[in-house]
């Protein structure tokens, strides 16, 4: 099957499919690592909000992508993404994802995101209003049995002034938890608003405050998602986390390496990419667990170029190529995204994640993908 393709100045070339497709192997129980997937949400374009104002969700077809992940053995990171809340997923709809993934896929592994997102930084004044904004999703997603990821707060790097007042945030909100959480570092390349976080300019004297957290809060931490985007620092956090504390990779340029781990250890993961290369994340894993390390990094080797283009920068945007994949995948009749998201990149952007998803055999239904590929070509006038 061939599809004719601008390059970055119009020039059209004919690209042939690959024809490569991998059959998905689900995770079974017990994974020899713990897989989250960040899901992505699909918008109603028929909402009078759409796509901006008020989140406006296709809810059939946002949670029929969860059923496709907890089908494949994936665990779900809910209402987290970083792209989604704070960039038109808000509070009231996160919470209502929350519940109906609950309730659709109550044996399914979930953490479930809990922030300070409905609370504006710049009504934040002292620490004591964003351990209340915390608290009150830690109520609301513990009313209806969820687990928690405890994300970044906007509102904490506005007031906090210095390390001790993150210890102390951290501290009061940890109490109030009960059962173990996830926590979540979160780079500025994913949130510019998030620069210093932990009270610090460095890494060095962020890492020990976020250790010093964990130490005195080891019971009520699962884990530490760490989002930075440097395999380097991941790795030197991981060799010391407390025994029983578990590294959930964030970075979604490194993630076979660290998935794979070292004779020091490995990470778990809670990947965005996962979103859009989930069966052979699944399939992968399942190989890992058998003992086929080489047939692992088979798998998940070639989809790090993919990674890396739909998550360069502005990297706060990598879910435009996560939707538009899955409508390439026909998981959803559309490309529209809450908050307009997809006008958000380049049409040789799209192009190029076509060419690099069909190389990894990522392409499920090749001649839909090419149909509806054409129509964004004609959209932009490059058909």
């Amino acid at each position: 099957m061939k599809i004719f393709l601008p390059d970055s100045k119009g020039v059209k070339t004919a690209y042939q499919l690959s024809g490569k497709y991998t059959p998905a192997k689900s995770l079974l129980p017990n994974p020899a690592r713990i897989v989250y997937s960040a899901a992505h949400v699909t918008a109603d374009p028929f909402s009078p909000t759409a796509p901006s104002g008020a989140a406006a969700i296709d809810w059939q077809a946002t949670m029929a992508f969860r059923h496709h992940l907890a089908g494949l053995g994936l665990g779900i990171a809910e209402a987290m993404d970083t792209a989604q809340r704070g960039m038109g997923l808000d509070w009231p709809n996160a919470l209502e994802l929350i519940k109906r993934t609950r309730s659709e896929l109550p044996e399914a592994r979930v953490v479930n995101g809990c922030g300070t997102d409905h609370l504006n930084p710049e009504n934040a004044r002292i620490i004591d209003d964003v351990v209340r904004a915390y608290m009150e999703q830690v109520e609301a997603i513990q009313a209806v049995g969820a687990r928690i990821i405890l994300m970044a707060s906007r509102a904490l790097v506005r007031v906090a002034k210095g390390p001790e007042d993150y210890k102390k945030v951290y501290a009061r909100v940890l109490a109030g938890c009960d059962q173990p959480v996830v926590l979540h570092w979160l780079g500025s390349a994913f949130d510019p608003a998030l620069h210093g976080y932990w009270g610090a300019e460095n890494f060095e004297s962020a890492l020990e405050t976020v250790l010093d957290i964990i130490e005195n809060n080891r019971t009520k931490i699962d884990g530490i998602k760490i989002s930075l985007l440097d395999k380097e620092k991941e790795i030197i956090m991981r060799r010391r986390l407390p025994h029983g504390v578990k590294m959930y990779t964030g970075d979604d340029f490194n993630y076979p390496e660290l998935i794979a781990g070292d004779d020091q250890g490995y990470s778990h993961a809670l990947l965005g990419i996962f979103d859009p290369i989930a069966p052979l994340a699944a399939t992968a894993v399942t190989r890992l667990g058998e003992g086929d390390t080489k047939g692992f990094h088979a798998l998940l080797d070639p989809t790090v170029p993919l990674a890396r283009l739909m998550f360069e920068a502005p990297t706060q945007y990598y879910k435009t190529g996560v939707v538009f994949l899955a409508w390439l995948n026909g998981f959803q009749n559309h490309f529209i995204m809450l908050n307009g998201a997809q006008s958000m990149r380049p049409l040789p952007y799209f192009t190029n994640i076509f060419c690099h998803a069909d190389k990894c055999g990522l392409l499920q239904k090749p001649d839909l993908a090419v149909q509806r590929m054409r129509s964004l070509l004609a959209l932009y006038g490059a058909d």
